[in-house]
Parts: C-alpha cells; sequence; structure tokens
C-alpha cells in the first residue's frame, strides 16, 4: 500500500511531528529535507530524533533514512502495532510532546498500546500531562475510544532540566470512529486545578491555590484545586512547582490552561503569588476564546473529525491557532480533505472571541489490523 502512494516532499524542521503523524496514518512516505541546514548546530535535535524512535516502536516495518548531518528525513511508513512498550523521551522537551503524536496515532493500533514515558512531564513548552489527562482523554470518549484500559497515570512527576518524571499511557483499539456534532459549548458550571510541586517547601502548592482562588473567585463558586506534593524518588530530579486549571462546562467541553516555574538555573525565580495569578488569568483568556475544544487540542479534534465514518462532523472552535492552521494544510494534503469554515460572531449575548465552525465529512478511515470477533 505504502509503495504505491507517492511520496510527499517538504523543507524545514516546522511541523515534524504533524507530518509524520499523518504520514503514518495515511500511510504516504514523506522527505524532509533542509532540516536547519543554515544553522550553526545543522540537523534533528535530540527531541525530534526520539520521537522518530517512538513511531519506529509503535510501528512494525517502518523505513526510516536520516543522512549524515540529519538534514534530511525519508520516512516510509508500517503498520500500526502497539503492544507494551516503554519510551525514554528526551528531556529537551516535555512527554507532553511525545503523547499529542501517540494520542493521534493509538486508537488505530494493531493491539491495544500500553506504554511507560520517561521524562519531563511538566515544562513551560509544552501541554503538561494533567492538562492532556484532563482535556484530551475526555474529548477522545466523545469519539467512541473508551474503556476500562482508557487511562493516563502520572507515577513520578519530572520537572526541567532533568526530568526524571514517568507517565503510564494506555489505549483500547478502535475499529471506526463515531462521528460528532459539538456546536453548543454550553456554560463553565466548575473550575478544577491541580498545584503541584517537586523538592520545595509543600507550602508552595498552597500559596498558588489561595493566589489563583482570589482571582477566579470572582466568577465563580465550584472551584477547587488539589495539591500534589510529591517527595522522595516520585519528585524527580529537579526542584520546580506549577499549576494546571480546566474550567468544565454543562455540555461536558473542558478549557485548560497551565504555567510551570522557571528551570533550576534559568531565567529569574517566580513567586507562586504570581504564577498562581497568571494561570488564572490564562483560564479566563482561554474561556473568553471559547469554543468545544480548547486551543491545545483543535488540531486532535480535527484529526479524529477526519478519520471518522462517512459522515458529517461538527465542531465550534475558538479562533485557530497557528499550529491548527497549518495542520488543516496538510490534512489536505495527505488526505484530500477540506473543512467547511463559517465564522461566527460573537452578537449580542456575551460570548467572548469569534468562534469558528469547522465542517467536514469523514473519509470513513477503518483501522485494518482490528479483525471482527
Amino acid at each position: 500500500m505504502a509503495t504505491q502512494a507517492h511520496s510527499l516532499s517538504y523543507a524545514g524542521c516546522n511541523f515534524l511531528r504533524q507530518r509524520l503523524v499523518l504520514s503514518t496514518l495515511s500511510g504516504r512516505p514523506v522527505k524532509i529535507r533542509k532540516i536547519r541546514a543554515r544553522d550553526d548546530n545543522p540537523g534533528l535535535r535530540d527531541f525530534e530524533a526520539s520521537f522518530i524512535r517512538l513511531l519506529d516502536k509503535i510501528t512494525n516495518g517502518s523505513r526510516i533514512e536520516i543522512n549524515q548531518t540529519g538534514t534530511t528525513l525519508y520516512y516510509q511508513p508500517g503498520l500500526l502495532y502497539g503492544g507494551s512498550l516503554e519510551h525514554d523521551c528526551s528531556v529537551l522537551r516535555g512527554i507532553g510532546y511525545y503523547l499529542e503524536g501517540l494520542l493521534c496515532l493509538a486508537p488505530f493500533m494493531k493491539h491495544p498500546l500500553k506504554i511507560v514515558l520517561r521524562g519531563v512531564t511538566n515544562d513551560q513548552v509544552d501541554p503538561s500531562v494533567d492538562v492532556l489527562k484532563a482535556t484530551a482523554l475526555p474529548l477522545l470518549k466523545q469519539f467512541g475510544i473508551d474503556g476500562e484500559s482508557f487511562e493516563l497515570k502520572i507515577v513520578r512527576r519530572g520537572m526541567p532540566p532533568g526530568g526524571g518524571g514517568e507517565v503510564i499511557f494506555s489505549c483500547p483499539v478502535k475499529k471506526a470512529l463515531k462521528p460528532i456534532q459539538l456546536t453548543d459549548p454550553g456554560k463553565i458550571k466548575r473550575i478544577r486545578g491541580m498545584a503541584y510541586s517537586v523538592r520545595v517547601s509543600p507550602q508552595m502548592a498552597n500559596r498558588i491555590v489561595d493566589s489563583a482562588r482570589s482571582v477566579l473567585n470572582k466568577f465563580i463558586p465550584d472551584i477547587y484545586i488539589y495539591t500534589d506534593h510529591m517527595k522522595g524518588i516520585s519528585s524527580g530530579k529537579s526542584p520546580g512547582f506549577g499549576l494546571s486549571l480546566v474550567a468544565e462546562t454543562t455540555n461536558g467541553t473542558f478549557l485548560s490552561a497551565e504555567l510551570a516555574s522557571n528551570p533550576q538555573g534559568q531565567g529569574a525565580a517566580v513567586l507562586p503569588e504570581d504564577l498562581g495569578r497568571n494561570c488564572a488569568r490564562l483560564l479566563l483568556e482561554e474561556i473568553y476564546r471559547g469554543g468545544c475544544v480548547d486551543s491545545t487540542n483543535q488540531s486532535l479534534a480535527l484529526l479524529l473529525m477526519t478519520l471518522g465514518q462517512q459522515d458529517v462532523s461538527k465542531v465550534l472552535l475558538g479562533p485557530l491557532s497557528p499550529y491548527t492552521i497549518e495542520f488543516l494544510r496538510h490534512l489536505k494534503s495527505f488526505f484530500q480533505i477540506m473543512f467547511k469554515i463559517e465564522t461566527k460572531s460573537c452578537g449580542e449575548e456575551l460570548k467572548g472571541g469569534d468562534k469558528v465552525l469547522m465542517t467536514c465529512v469523514g473519509i470513513g478511515f477503518s483501522n485494518l489490523s482490528k479483525t471482527l470477533k
């Protein structure tokens, strides 16, 4: 199958994960040239090489060719295999960087995926494991991906630069996805959060909670922020603290925001009070943007709509992030699918920013390796 499909060619290191994930799902080989060709330190970075190794582990028969300088990559995808695996992620990026790719691929494996990922659980660049657990898992459930074995568990926390965190992700396989109609986000009914601190005083987490509540209490009474202070071996190798907040609406939509302290030895020290207040404001900003899927999971929702049965799916999103816009272009080149995009102005009701209604007909992607029992 993969040999007949003509390969796609790209230049540059941007959106590497998008291209590799879509290539794996569509079975079309991809060639990426000029990866940081003009840089002082050319070629693939460690975290990108680690992502490619992860793809190699979960597939069977993938062909990966990288030239000596690491500036050209040819990837011919194999079949998604799954099973029980372990992977040591690069500490330059969070585990969220790898999990986002896995969330797209996990439902289409031959065997249910159960993977242990080690590395940095919370950093300032990638979505943390807490946020993905609170927002991406409920989103996958909307598409019918559910079961007892569907979980994301944080065993140890790891902060940059040392890492040392560990999570277990397991996901059942699915024959086909349900189409969705998520057009009414509903009203915010409660806010939940997690303030975590590792290798610092446990009081830090309480200070974060108080300052975040001082902002959010003006809007809604139902706020509960858990504190999580991990000790000993389960606290990873570096000190740090942070907060992730999730707002849940009456229709089961989850909007999230998060902040983490600066890594040890980099940048100025952050006061827990400031971090709590800023994170609460980021959540309010996300609520203002609104939509049925928050900005970190827009591309995941659009991908699962594309791969759904040959039926109409609709989702209401807030303003599209640049990452999502590029993802739509990639969907067109890999799957020849176009979305109908309608802008919805917020109107008289104070419902935040302008929204975008995305509509598409799924391509009827089915998991070929899952036999009917």
